[in-house]
C-alpha cells in the first residue's frame, strides 16, 4: 500500500497522492486522466475527485496500480463499491479487470463474456475481489496470453478456474511450460467461430493478438494509440525480437476489420472500421519511416 510520508510533492493537496514508488506504468493516467497526469517521471495527482464518478474512478485506479503507488489519506470506507466495479465495462461484454501486475509493468488484461465460455487475456493479478467477481461473471474457460511478458498470475487463474491457457511455442519459458495449448507456425489459429488468433512476430518472436467477433482487437504489446503522436504506434524502443518483422505483422492486420484496439500497453483506440484501416496504414507509414 501507498505511504502517506512517501507522498510525491508533485501532488496537489487533498486525500489522494501517488507515492515515490510509482513505476510510471502510466495505468492510472489512463484510466482516469482527469486526475492524474505524469510529472517528473512519475504519476501524480493534479485534481482532486470532486464527484461521486471521479472518486468511483479514482478508486478503481487505486485497485489497478500495479505497485500499490496510489494511497489515499484516510481510508476510503467505500473502497468495497470500489471492488464491485471491477472488472470495468469497456463494451459489450468485454471488460477491463484492472488489478495490474507488477510482473508484467501494469499491463492491462480483459475479460470476455460469452454464453460459450468467457476468456481473460493476458493475467491480472490474482487477487481475491477480482476472482470473486470473475466467478459471478461465470469463471474462464479460456485464459489466452498474447506473449511472455504479460502471464503474471497465470498458474494461479489456470489452478483456481481450471482453464486452459493459450500461448504461443515461441513464447513459452520455464515459467509457462505447462500451460495448455501451445500454438505454432504464422497461420490464424480459430479457437472458436468469434475468436482468431494472429500470429503478428516483432515485439517478441512468439507475439499473438486476439480478433473477437470481428469488432475487438486485443494487442498486447503489438499496437496501442499514442497520445502523444495522435495516431496508431507500435513500441519501437521495446521491441526485442525485428522492428522489421514487427512492421511485416502490422501488414497482416490490414485484412482484417475492427473497431477497437485494446493494448496491454498504451493507450485504447476506438473507431469505425474504415476510419481504423486508415489509422492501421498511417501506423504502418510512420513505422517505415522509424528507424
Amino acid at each position: 500500500m501507498a505511504h502517506l510520508q512517501q507522498r510525491r510533492s508533485q501532488n496537489v493537496s487533498g486525500e489522494f497522492y501517488v507515492d515515490s514508488t510509482c513505476i510510471d506504468c502510466d495505468t492510472c493516467r489512463w484510466m482516469v486522466p482527469e486526475v492524474f497526469h505524469s510529472a517528473g517521471g512519475q504519476s501524480a495527482v493534479y485534481h482532486q475527485p470532486t464527484s461521486e464518478i471521479e472518486r468511483l474512478r479514482s478508486l478503481q485506479a487505486l485497485l489497478a496500480c500495479p505497485t500499490a503507488s496510489i494511497g489515499t489519506v484516510e481510508k476510503p470506507k467505500d473502497i468495497k463499491e470500489a471492488q464491485q466495479s471491477l472488472p470495468i465495462l469497456v463494451a459489450e461484454n468485454v471488460y477491463h479487470c484492472g488489478y495490474h501486475a507488477e510482473d508484467s509493468y501494469g499491463a492491462a488484461s480483459y475479460f470476455i463474456q460469452r454464453p460459450e465460455g468467457n476468456v481473460l487475456v493476458d493475467s491480472p493479478r490474482f487477487t481475491p475481489p477480482l476472482v470473486k467477481r470473475i466467478e459471478e461473471m461465470g469463471g474462464i474457460r479460456y485464459l489466452y496470453l498474447t506473449h511472455r511478458d504479460d502471464v503474471a498470475d497465470h498458474q494461479k487463474y489456470a489452478e483456481h478456474f481450471k482453464c486452459d491457457r493459450i500461448l504461443h511455442s515461441d513464447e513459452i519459458n520455464s515459467g509457462t511450460r505447462d500451460v495448455e495449448i501451445q500454438l505454432s507456425g504464422s497461420e490464424p489459429f480459430e479457437l472458436a467461430p468469434d475468436l482468431l488468433i494472429i500470429p503478428v512476430p516483432g515485439h517478441t518472436k512468439g507475439h499473438t493478438v486476439l480478433l473477437y467477433n470481428n469488432k475487438f482487437l486485443f494487442t498486447g504489446d503489438h499496437l496501442a494509440w499514442s497520445d502523444e503522436l495522435n495516431q496508431l504506434i507500435a513500441f519501437r524502443r521495446a521491441c526485442w525480437y525485428s522492428w522489421t518483422e514487427l512492421t511485416k505483422s502490422m501488414h497482416k492486420l490490414v485484412n482484417y476489420s475492427f473497431e477497437w484496439v485494446l493494448p496491454g500497453h498504451g493507450r485504447r483506440y476506438h473507431a469505425d472500421a474504415k476510419t481504423m484501416n486508415q489509422q492501421l496504414q498511417q501506423c504502418i507509414n510512420w513505422m517505415k519511416s522509424t528507424k
